[in-house]
């Protein structure tokens, strides 16, 4: 799934990305760790895994997008 990222804290690795239906989703600095990246700047384009219901996903994975 493909997301833009919306907030970023570097302290804490947390942050949001925004769903292209507009939907904010948090991320915890597990999920951020996952994909290896070292920093996120807001409206980078991510790669994104979930689990959980549709209503509420809990990100597990977030990477930078590549074609």
């Amino acid at each position: 799934m493909q997301a833009t990222a919306y907030t970023y804290d570097p302290e804490t690795r947390s942050g949001q990305v925004l769903l292209d239906d507009g939907t904010p989703v948090p991320f915890d600095a597990a999920a951020f760790d996952a994909g290896g990246l070292r920093l996120l700047r807001p409206g980078q384009r991510v790669r994104i895994e979930v689990e959980g219901p549709a209503d509420g996903p809990r990100i597990t994975l977030v990477t930078l997008q590549t074609l």
